[in-house]
């Protein structure tokens, strides 16, 4: 495959995805931008450049004679996630528009199109179609949980698992998802970047088992060498939840309310045409486990 894509700017380069990202398209030889709103503390891969897709003209020099962006951007730490979220989205698009851009990879989340979605997950789509709406290609990943060290919701769940001596859980833990494990994410992102055919297409990615969230906190238990009981609580409304999980893990309570919300809405994939752009095996969830888990003793 002939290469055409050089200069790839990555948004949220200093996140848990695009760091790992933009290491990895170093790796691969690319000419890496990374997109952060304090270059002068950056530290990863790639080289910093300022930008904000908060502020339209701030995107404009990152974004100059760039031939690909991953947009990675999305916040859960505010009531008002929606609307900021939106609007980053076009002035992302705009940038994208006037700088020429080949193409965009953005990193959504799954759930079915005419399914009841949570308000993050709403959101998430509605980020997805002002992207789309332009006229650079975009090509979308819709995932899942993704399970690696320093990503929200499996540091949550690792530390449900390392803390408590058992655990009184709400309904949610029933719905059934398909995590995934964080090198498979990659393993896409990158791997959807060159091929024409990826091109303006929607993917869903999952790694190969579909668990409810009770069966991902007690195998990664097991994984952990302990044993958690649980005992789930029907009446354990989304507002306790959230103070619950606030309570017992180090995210905040914005966060958590958001999380909570989505974590009803069952996201499982129901197509599998990635498999023809980017071939091979994912990882299973008690392999990604025991990597986040190496990952974060290394990290200590």
């Amino acid at each position: 495959m002939n290469r055409v894509t050089r200069t790839v700017l990555v948004t949220g380069a200093s996140g848990f995805i695009g760091s790992h990202l933009a290491s990895a398209l170093v790796r691969d030889g690319y000419d890496v931008r990374a997109m952060t709103r304090r270059p002068e503390r950056y530290t990863g891969a790639g080289t910093p450049v300022a930008g904000d897709v908060a502020d339209l003209p701030s995107l404009r020099a990152p974004l100059r004679g760039v031939d690909a962006a991953y947009y990675l951007v999305h916040s859960l730490n505010c009531d008002d996630f929606a609307t900021k979220d939106a609007q980053a989205a076009r002035n992302f698009a705009a940038a994208a528009a006037e700088a020429g851009l080949e193409r965009i990879v953005y990193l959504g989340g799954l759930g079915a199109d005419d399914a009841e979605l949570s308000e993050h997950l709403r959101s998430r789509r509605e980020v997805e179609q002002i992207l789309t709406a332009g006229p650079v290609p975009v090509t979308t990943l819709r995932a899942a949980v993704v399970i690696g060290h320093g990503g929200i919701s499996w540091e949550i769940t690792r530390q449900i698992v390392a803390h408590l001596p058992a655990m009184v859980t709400p309904r949610w833990v029933e719905t059934r998802t398909q995590p995934i494990a964080l090198p498979d994410v990659i393993r896409y992102l990158v791997g959807v970047l060159e091929p024409k055919q990826a091109r303006g297409r929607v993917f869903e990615i999952g790694g190969p088992d579909v668990l409810r969230y009770i069966d991902m906190l007690q195998r990664a238990a097991v994984v952990h060498g302990r044993a958690v009981p649980n005992i789930t609580v029907p009446l354990l409304t989304p507002r306790l939840s959230s103070a619950w999980l606030a309570l017992v893990t180090d995210v905040d309570i914005p966060t958590a309310r958001n999380l909570v919300d989505s974590l009803t809405t069952e996201v499982v994939v129901h197509e599998s045409s990635i498999e023809e752009i980017v071939r091979g095996p994912t990882i299973g969830y008690d392999e990604a486990v025991r990597l986040a888990l190496r990952d974060q003793a290394a990290a200590k």
